[in-house]
């Protein structure tokens, strides 16, 4: 059964030493943090690598983590740190075996990033973050550590270009 407590309920469970309460935050959290790693990385195992990280990384917080916003957006820095260090290290040292490139991403992957192409690093990251991981506005401000305006113009310069190259519903 999912644990029916808040993320900050969850969050101070756990600070005071309820480990049922971290197990909830991971199995809620988990399938995103893979998957945002996955964006990052393009590459399964990495992506995996990343998910143990992150969560490695929030128990070693544990005495002194207060949730003060949303998980995602506490969450999107810090696997975006890792994932983005891993894949320069993954360029850096190929694999050994020619046949162990990259994992496969899957097809609406390709046809997310093909919509995307053209646009910059950053409007491709508010995108993102806007409409596949649901985060608002000011929850992407606070997790790229930008000001609202900031995000603002970069999300209404996407989709200005994007509504250029989809074609309308009749």
């Amino acid at each position: 059964m999912m644990d029916q407590r808040t993320d900050a309920e969850l969050a101070r469970a756990w600070r005071d030493g309820d480990a049922a309460a971290f197990n909830a935050l991971y199995d809620r959290y988990h399938a995103w943090v893979t998957t945002l790693a996955f964006r990052f990385t393009r590459n399964r195992e990495d992506a995996l690598d990343v998910l143990q990280d992150t969560f490695a990384y929030l128990h070693r917080k544990r005495r002194e983590f207060e949730l003060r916003s949303q998980m995602k957006t506490f969450l999107y820095p810090v696997v975006k740190h890792l994932a983005v260090s891993r894949a320069r290290l993954a360029r850096r040292h190929p694999p050994l075996d020619p046949n162990l490139g990259p994992a496969a991403p899957a097809s609406s992957t390709d046809e997310t990033a093909a919509l995307l192409q053209g646009l910059s690093d950053v409007q491709q990251e508010v995108v993102l973050m806007r409409f596949v991981d649901g985060l608002d506005l000011q929850a992407i401000a606070d997790a790229l550590e930008v000001p609202l305006g900031t995000v603002k113009s970069r999300l209404h310069s996407a989709l200005v270009l994007l509504r250029g190259r989809i074609p309308p519903i009749r």
